[in-house]
């Protein structure tokens, strides 16, 4: 019994080296592995072993589902091929070196769900390609030097949850499409350079649970649909130039309570109405 025992633990342990990534894909790892500084990641690849064994890949059968390399000392660019891995759900390199441009064919990785880039040192412009991943959930790239503006089309991500694009170089208005992206939970456009005023239809986003647009140049009246979403529970939109009057609900929600700059570029403190018939927010 023993003997048969190992002969079966030796015939699973076979199998099990067997399996292994199709070619295509184990190509396109190496050229990750190669073009990050492998040698010197954190935790390092192994390349003569299984890719089933290698730090932060998952597989599917012989298909690559999962990078996640995340604070692994990744230095250099990504790779244009990652686009090949057709089968990826998710590709998480936070809180690495890597730089260069995000590659522009985003839009054959039909599968992803999540990619998170954020906390790199990335420039360009978010590639168009991007609004054509349909089942994206999660997008964050925050902490990164891009540039240019947000996709006209990224409304078409229709099971976007989280928008986290904070702390870039990020310009010109917010797409009137974003707000047609209705499972959107958490938008985070806050220390970029967006522009223009902040429109009415934000109101569509019901699902909304946390807003933050602060520290960049938006101007305008502060949308009083902003009190029909009944989910928001964080927003931050102070540091810009919004001007008018403001509910107080939506004063005691802002985390700065609507402190403002300015045509001058002073600090403005908006002072909140104690008229319960009339709880509002100016500037007088």
């Amino acid at each position: 019994m023993k003997n048969l025992f190992t002969f079966v633990l030796t015939v699973l342990t076979s199998l099990t080296m067997m399996a292994d990534v199709s070619f295509s894909d184990k190509a396109v790892l190496l050229k990750l592995y190669k073009a990050t500084n492998g040698d010197n990641w954190t935790t390092k690849w192994d390349l003569s072993s299984p890719v089933s064994t290698w730090y932060g890949i998952k597989l599917e059968g012989d298909k690559v589902v999962s990078i996640s390399l995340a604070d692994n000392n990744l230095v250099g660019e990504i790779p244009s091929e990652i686009v090949n891995l057709v089968n990826l759900q998710e590709l998480n390199l936070h809180k690495n070196g890597i730089s260069g441009v995000i590659p522009s064919s985003l839009d054959n990785l039909k599968e992803l769900k999540v990619l998170d880039l954020s906390f790199n040192k990335l420039s360009g412009a978010i590639p168009v390609s991007i609004c054509e991943m349909d089942n994206l959930r999660n997008l964050e790239l925050y902490m990164n030097r891009l540039s240019g503006e947000l996709p006209a089309q990224i409304g078409k991500l229709q099971n976007l949850e989280t928008l986290a694009l904070f702390n870039n170089e990020i310009e010109g208005q917010i797409p009137n499409s974003l707000y047609e992206a209705k499972a959107l939970k958490i938008l985070l456009l806050n220390s970029n350079k967006l522009n223009g005023e902040l429109s009415a239809d934000i109101s569509n986003l019901k699902s909304l649970e946390n807003l933050s647009l602060f520290e960049n140049n938006m101007e305008g009246q502060v949308p009083f649909g902003l009190e029909k979403l009944n989910n928001l529970k964080e927003m931050n939109i102070s540091y810009n130039m919004f001007s008018g009057l403001i509910s107080k609900k939506l004063a005691v929600l802002d985390t700065l309570n609507m402190t403002m700059l300015n045509n001058d570029g002073a600090v403005v403190l908006m002072d909140v109405s104690l008229d319960i018939e009339r709880p509002l927010v100016s500037e007088d």
